[in-house]
């Protein structure tokens, strides 16, 4: 069965209290959902796909734009589609708006600052550890070494 695009003109994507995806950037497709479900799965277009351009998006700026394409990696496709499925559903306006949940958490996930790691130096006891377990372990291969010559 063919799927078919609609563009979600019904609201903007609210991704946290500063940003919001316009509407007309997101497109929904529909297709049959696979699994059980019996008649009903066979005849409904239930499962949606939630596609968003990233490459010509009006809400993002170059910095952004490529953070997001490097934290969303492989959900990105060729032509800078970032695209969410959901088909836990039986209906298509449910799956609808679960794909725009989803979304809107990946993306919100993705803008997430990550902490700065500070190296540490290893304390006194590991290195003390440490250097004690490689001369336990020197002192086995050298008996080994003296029982088998």
């Amino acid at each position: 069965m063919a799927a078919y695009a609609v563009r979600d003109m019904e609201a903007d994507l609210q991704i946290d209290e500063r940003r919001s995806i316009p509407g007309e950037e997101l497109w929904f497709t529909a297709s049959r959902a696979g699994g059980p479900g019996g008649q009903h799965v066979n005849t409904s277009s239930t499962r949606v796909t939630l596609r968003w351009s990233l490459d010509t998006s009006s809400v993002l700026d170059d910095a952004l734009r490529a953070k997001l394409k490097l934290r969303l990696g492989g959900r990105v496709n060729l032509e800078g589609e970032f695209s969410v499925s959901a088909d836990g559903e039986r209906s298509q306006m449910a799956n609808r708006e679960a794909a725009r949940e989803r979304m809107a958490a990946l993306i919100r996930g993705a803008l997430v600052e990550q902490k700065k790691r500070r190296p540490t130096r290893p304390t006194r006891g590991s290195q003390e550890r440490r250097v004690d377990e490689k001369k336990k372990r020197g002192a086995v291969k050298r008996e080994r070494r003296s029982d088998e010559s």
